[in-house]
Parts: structure tokens; sequence; C-alpha cells
């Protein structure tokens, strides 16, 4: 039960985490330093409680420490900029439900390149991904400034995470670093992405900006490492199949939480929350039987 639990709290975090990061970039719309501050604080959390729980020592394994380093630069590194980007463009509600195609992505990935069998309850999930994201095209209430580009970035987004997620379950099934110490150099490996691509685009400007940025996107940072900090624990306890489904439901806790802060400027309506049910449903169906 301790384990569902604490796989119902990482959905929920990370469900709250978008709404945060649409709350910060209405404030200041600064994705690339929002970005930096975002990830590195998540990667203090992160990286603090991995060395209090003990597990220091996993995060001095230089060869499985490069695997997940490697890993953190595509995502959620490269993806963190892609996705504060699409929040900026679309709202957080959409992301959400575009990001929810994830697991759909992350299927077709390991069917077609890692050989895994493709089961009924893969394809029923699978057409009601493409339906439920799909029916967003036809969406009218849109949110203010809204700009198409960011349904496109969204999608790139979730293939990364599906990327990330194939990259990852090969790198445990060939290692037992502790999840937390494994989450930790991956959270490393993202901040040296986009700190790296915020001091190369915005040079001696960045230290102001950081400073501006702080206030508006530190909710945000301290939802990310606690949602990342639940994960890997619960992770550590249970079985990734228990997991899955309930990591699934991220859509469904972004577009509650989105209504309930944001109100009326993420542009929620009946066909938003129609597409999110169906990605959900798709998303848990994967789960299941992946």
């Amino acid at each position: 039960m301790l384990a569902i639990g604490l796989g119902v709290l990482a959905g929920i975090l990370f469900g709250l985490l978008t709404v945060m990061v649409r709350r910060g970039l209405i404030r200041t719309s600064d994705p690339i330093a929002g970005s930096v501050i975002v990830i590195g604080i998540a990667t203090v959390i992160v990286l603090g409680v991995t060395i209090v729980s003990g597990q220091a020592a996993d995060l001095l394994d230089p060869g499985i420490a490069a695997v997940y380093f490697t890993i953190g630069l595509i995502a959620p590194g490269a993806s963190q900029i892609i996705f504060m980007l699409a929040v900026r463009d679309v709202g957080a509600s959409r992301v959400a439900i575009m990001i929810g195609t994830a697991p759909l992505l992350a299927t077709i990935i390991a069917v077609v390149f890692r050989d895994e069998p493709l089961k009924a309850g893969l394809l029923a999930g699978t057409v009601l991904i493409v339906v439920g994201g799909a029916s967003l095209a036809y969406e009218r209430n849109l949110p203010a400034g809204f700009r198409a580009r960011g349904m496109l970035l969204a999608f790139l987004c979730a293939l990364t995470f599906a990327c990330r997620d194939n990259a990852m379950r090969m790198a445990g099934l060939e290692t037992d670093m502790d999840p937390r110490a494994a989450t930790s150099w991956a959270l490393i490996g993202a901040f040296v992405a986009v700190a790296g691509f915020a001091v190369v685009t915005r040079r001696r400007a960045l230290p102001g900006q950081l400073r501006e940025v702080l206030i508006p996107f530190l909710p945000a940072a301290i939802v990310f490492g606690m949602a990342y900090t639940t994960l890997t624990i619960a992770l550590g306890i249970g079985k990734v199949t228990i997991f899955a489904p309930l990591n699934a439901m991220q859509s469904m806790w972004t577009v509650l939480l989105a209504w309930l802060i944001l109100g009326r400027s993420d542009g929620i309506g009946v066909r938003v929350v129609a597409a999110m049910l169906l990605v959900v449903s798709g998303g848990i169906l994967i789960g299941l039987f992946r």
C-alpha cells in the first residue's frame, strides 16, 4: 500500500509541476533561466535525499553514473527547455495531455527496436491515446497567447521522455544502482545541459536573469524535486509495473489542478477534459499490459 500511495503522490506532484511552471511563466516569461532554476534546485533536493538515505556509495560508480548522466542530458535536460516553451505557448493542460502520449511512444520504440511483444491491451491503449490526442486539433476554447507550435513542442517533449524511458529501462536491466543515485546522476546531467545552454545563449546577462526568475519558479523547482524524490523512493520499494498506470494519470492531475489554480486562463473546456480522459485511460492500459 505504501508503494501505491507514493506512486499516486508522485503523479499528483508531477501534475502540479506543470501547473506551477505555467504560473511561473505567467509572472515572467523566461523559459531558459526558469529551466536552470527548476532543474538546479530539484537536483540539489534529490542529491541531498540520496546522501541522507545512505545511498551515497552508489553515486561513486563512474561507469554506471556516466550512463544515467548521459540520459539526463536529453531528458530531463534538453526536454525541460522544450517543456517550458510548450507550457508557455499552449498552457499546462494541453502540454500534459500531449506528454500523456509518452507511454504510447515508449511502447512503439520498445516494440520496434527492442522486440518487446505487442499485446491486445497495448493496442487498445494506443487507440484511446491517438483519439484523445487528435481531438485536441478541433479544440476552440484556447488560452490567451495560444501558439500552435507549442503542441508540436509538447509532442517532441513526449518523444524525448519515451526515449528516456527506454534508455532507463535498458540501463536498469543491466545495473543495480539505487534509483535515488541513478536519478541524481540523471538530474546532474540535466542541469549541465540546461545551464550550459543558458550560459552559451545568455552569457553575462544570465546571473541577473536567474535572480529575476528565482522567486516565480521556486515553487515549481521545489515540486519538481519532491516529485522525483517521491518517485525514486517508490521505485526502491515497489515494482515498475505498479507505478506505470499511476504515472499515466499525471494528465488528469494537471487538468484538475490547472482548473483549480489557474482557472479560465488555461482554457479548459469539455474537449480538453474528454481528451485527458482518453489519454489517461490509454496510458493506464499500456502501463498495465506492457
